[in-house]
């Protein structure tokens, strides 16, 4: 598990060892920065720090000191990363994590740590705040069921797919994006006869690619990082072209920004997600500006993990302002200042907390297009705005249909 501290200055986005003295206040951050989702770990970061820079390094004359850990997608790194924050470095504050799994694991350890509050990064997994939240974990940004809202139904009307397979991860956040699409796609009429999951890390999806049945209209893909750029090329290798319809992390600038030859496949391709590279709101195109300022040799456009990790950080920053950077209550003036935060995020929106601490969200229905410099962007087709997290449906309603699992739902 790799450790440093970094302190980000007010005036650039420098990196240096710097130890935290009394007057500093720490803020834990927990990324992935190997194996699969390096790349999706490494933008969740410089999110981060253009939050911590946007406030100019300081909150009420001390100056924000951060510790970052990484995991590696697993419950158990996960909750080892925010004892070693809590414990060893003393974090009050900790934002993160990235993935599915890791969010309910800290959702359950936050109990533990009443006086500590954890923010999430870009962890997606549905159940972390719907079913039995936790008072000391928030969630700026939604779950990754929201991140769907409007594929299903476009998928089925306008695109006129009937029959759609499913190749994904297995794990909390995929079963929560299969949710999301499904929940819609499978309301309209359309059925999913296969689903296809996989382990992290997968480096042979052969016996995946030869087993998706041949009369279906579309696949829609839940992977991300080297997952998603692995199932792609050996797919697109294989000499097949059956349609794409993207999760969130597969088609996004983690994925979109490789220099893979399945990058024709994809343009057209629809998804959902709340992060939409190409898109002209004022706070948006001033975003991106900042992101390539900053980091020169990052990804063509800021990642949903950049805007879900800046917008983490950057409610962090708003409440500790609120209260002087006071959290000798145990941070309990803290969590009551998020708990009825609103601000205008990155692309545009207003975010704001639910009943559980879980974001509203404003979905959008991208699609892919090659830019004139023939590298891949995505562009808006349709906002969903204010998605809660039953998805519009009368809450028990919603929860009768069950926790969200490999086979929940199914419209086979």
């Amino acid at each position: 598990m790799k450790h440093l501290k970094i302190a980000v200055s007010a005036l650039a986005l420098s990196v240096a060892a710097v130890p935290a003295s009394a007057e500093d206040l720490t803020i834990g951050v927990i990324s992935i920065l190997e194996g699969a989702f390096a790349a999706l770990g490494q933008d969740g970061i410089r999110g981060v720090e253009m939050a911590v820079a946007d406030a100019g390094g300081t909150v009420a004359g001390k100056d924000i000191e951060l510790v970052v850990v990484s995991s590696d997608a697993s419950p158990d790194s996960a909750v080892a990363a925010a004892r070693r924050l809590i414990e060893q470095d003393g974090a009050q504050i900790i934002v993160g994590p990235l993935s599915g799994s890791e969010g309910l694991a800290l959702r359950d350890l936050s109990r533990s740590y009443p006086d500590v509050t954890i923010i999430n990064g870009s962890s997606g997994a549905q159940d972390t705040t719907l079913r039995d939240p936790s008072e000391n974990f928030f969630r700026f940004g939604g779950d990754g069921a929201q991140w769907m809202a409007g594929v299903g139904t476009y998928a089925y009307e306008t695109k006129g797919y009937k029959k759609v397979a499913v190749v994904a991860e297995d794990y909390s956040f995929p079963y929560t994006q299969v949710l999301g699409f499904m929940t819609e796609f499978c309301a309209a009429g359309g059925t999913v006869p296969e689903k296809f999951w996989t382990p992290i890390g997968n480096a042979d999806y052969s016996s995946v690619v030869y087993s998706i049945p041949q009369d279906v209209d579309a696949i829609f893909v839940a992977l991300g990082g080297s997952d998603a750029v692995s199932f792609l090329t050996q797919y697109q290798q294989a000499g097949f072209n059956t349609p794409i319809i993207g999760g969130s992390i597969t088609i996004d600038q983690t994925v979109l920004s490789s220099d893979a030859s399945f990058r024709d496949m994809l343009v057209g391709a629809p998804a959902g997600t709340p992060t939409v590279s190409d898109y002209d709101s004022p706070e948006w195109t001033a975003f991106s500006a900042a992101y390539a300022e900053a980091y020169p040799d990052g990804l063509g456009a800021p990642s949903i993990f950049a805007h879900h990790y800046y917008m983490g950080a950057q409610a962090a920053m708003l409440g500790l302002e609120a209260v002087n950077g006071d959290l000798s209550d145990g941070g309990k003036a803290f969590r009551e200042v998020l708990s009825s935060l609103e601000f205008t995020q990155p692309t545009g929106g207003k975010m704001r907390l639910d009943e559980n601490r879980n974001g509203i969200v404003d979905n959008f229905v991208i699609e892919v297009f090659e830019r004139e410099d023939g590298s891949l962007g995505t562009r808006p087709i349709q906002v969903v705005e204010n998605v809660n997290q039953t998805l519009g449906q009368d809450p028990a309603t919603f929860l009768a249909g069950g926790p969200v699992s490999r086979d929940n739902p199914s419209c086979p």
